[in-house]
């Protein structure tokens, strides 16, 4: 396993470091990290200028061709910004969607849009029941005539503010399949609604009374649409990895620098062995973010099985940027949790947009292990985390995700 960058990947992470400090500066993502914000068209049409959104497009679709390591290598640039906006949603997720399941029109109508950064196709497909299964889909697609009829909500829909279009997950009432189809943001009956908190630019998007026609459901069929975005998810989970690999080295840089500027007993802090313990923490979630993601991305260029890899990636990454997080706050102290020093952004950012692609099968426990012990080796999805509650007197353990969704 060759995980070393070619030259033109160095080229690739070299422009998009100067992108990332030249056009999204900390100053400008503090001025618009507010949950009320969404993306300034600037700098989308900064982005699309550089021709990386349509990393993963082929050429024959307007896009750049370029290899799952090469996204690799963009997005973790862009995630030590971080840098906002769909470019994950629209650029990663939905194109890797229609070109699994779009028919050939389809594919020569968006892809070529998603690469100039004219659309911003966002895939909506939870509801406030959160979940990622074909069962959990309750918005509905009702025929009436040659066209159909959309209703329902989907929640937490992350860049659902920036879309121009979405890519919907809905349930053919005739026929009780589950299908994608493609809805402008602006059509009569579609509604969106920020989501207030600390969550990272989500949104409640109502379609009530929505009519699209037959062209606008993927693949031309609502059988196999469903599977298109499994696919694509399995995709898509390394990309974002990468991403987060990005805010884990920025976050790391932060801790280092503020270490050795910090006086404090007339010394810098990073002096201090309980500091150094942290930053070491801190290292060890990077670098096992870092190697899981690129060893995902480096099979899924070469054609070996990824499956595994991309649990892996998605568990380590996931929790890796969590714990990064936590421990530079704990090297900043009091300092880390103001705004306007830049560590909150990451702490914002934590949120994650991308489920595992499908629950994986998890074997029976041996003699004296518990199942929940077992699903978490298996890297499960919705398997907790044991952490002891240390009040003895309740004689229970507390649970919490494996995972922080949005």
């Amino acid at each position: 396993m060759d995980l070393a960058l070619t030259p033109e990947q160095e080229m690739l992470k070299a422009a998009a470091r100067r992108f990332v400090q030249q056009e999204c500066p900390k100053e400008t993502l503090l001025q618009i990290a507010s949950p009320d914000e969404t993306t300034p068209l600037e700098i989308w049409q900064r982005l699309a200028g550089t021709g990386w959104l349509g990393i993963l497009i082929p050429q024959e679709y307007g896009g750049e061709d370029g290899s799952f390591t090469d996204a690799g290598v963009l997005f973790e640039e862009l995630g030590r910004g971080p840098v906002p906006g769909p470019h994950l949603s629209s650029g990663v997720l939905a194109a890797l969607a229609i070109r699994e399941g779009g028919t050939e029109q389809q594919k020569r109508d968006w892809l070529p849009r998603i690469a100039s950064g004219e659309v911003r196709l966002v895939p909506a497909i939870t509801e406030a029941d959160y979940g990622w299964y074909a069962g959990d889909v309750r918005m509905t697609a009702r025929q009436s005539g040659d066209n159909c009829i959309l209703e329902g909500t989907k929640a937490y829909v992350f860049d659902g503010g920036d879309a121009s279009h979405y890519l919907a997950a809905v349930r053919s009432e005739a026929d009780n399949e589950v299908g994608l189809v493609l809805v402008p943001a602006d059509s009569a009956g579609v509604h969106s609604r920020q989501l207030p908190g600390f969550n990272w630019n989500t949104s409640e998007i109502l379609f009530d009374n929505v009519e699209i026609g037959p062209e606008s459901v993927l693949g031309g069929s609502w059988a196999g649409g469903w599977d298109s975005l499994e696919r694509a998810m399995a995709r898509a989970i390394p990309v974002l990895s990468a991403f987060q690999v990005g805010g884990c080295q920025a976050v790391y840089e932060l801790s280092v620098e503020y270490s050795r500027t910090r006086i404090q007993f007339g010394t810098p802090i990073g002096r201090f062995q309980r500091v150094q313990d942290h930053v070491i923490n801190l290292v060890n979630q990077l670098d096992a973010a870092r190697w899981t993601a690129y060893e995902a991305l480096w099979k899924l260029d070469t054609g070996r099985d990824c499956a595994d890899s991309i649990h892996l990636a998605k568990a380590v990454g996931s929790e890796g940027y969590y714990q990064a997080c936590n421990f530079a706050h704990e090297v900043h102290a009091g300092v880390g949790s103001m705004t306007e020093y830049g560590l909150t952004l990451h702490t914002a950012a934590l949120p994650d947009p991308l489920p595992l692609p499908r629950r994986p099968e998890i074997p029976s426990p041996p003699a004296g292990r518990s199942p929940r012990v077992v699903a978490e080796a298996a890297g499960c999805e919705s398997s907790p985390r044991r952490i002891k509650s240390g009040d003895k007197q309740k004689g229970h353990d507390e649970t919490v995700p494996l995972f922080f969704p949005g």
